[in-house]
């Protein structure tokens, strides 16, 4: 058997700022989304996701 490797934590590069933006958007979203689905069972956890969706709304707001 051959050794294989994982690609973990690797960076892919966004081709244009359009796409970068409505990744952005997308990550944002589905921060939200997990922080108010998770607020209730896991503080912590939906704290956590809360301030993900805070940097990403400072980040949104700088483009």
């Amino acid at each position: 058997m051959e050794k294989q490797y994982c690609k973990v934590g690797t960076v892919k590069a966004l081709n244009t700022e359009e796409q970068s933006i409505a990744f952005l958007e997308y990550l944002y979203q589905n921060f939200i989304d997990k922080a108010s689905n998770i607020k209730y069972a896991n503080t912590q956890l939906g704290d956590f996701f809360e301030s993900k969706a805070k940097k990403l709304e400072k980040l949104l707001k700088e483009m």
